[in-house]
């Protein structure tokens, strides 16, 4: 879904940490911020706006 270099690289926009791909729910996690932002058509949307509260 996400290529593993990419993903390694990708971090939270509100903490700058990592973050964990969900893969069931096409997801990608800040664990530290309580965010999950959304992959729209494998395209991860980084904005803290459209991320989902955990």
């Amino acid at each position: 879904m996400i290529d593993p270099w990419l993903l390694e690289r990708l971090v939270c926009p509100a903490t700058r940490t990592p973050l964990r791909l969900d893969e069931a729910a096409r997801e990608l996690v800040s664990d530290e911020a309580g965010l999950a932002y959304p992959i729209r058509d494998g395209v991860p949307v980084l904005l803290i706006e459209a991320a989902r509260h955990l």
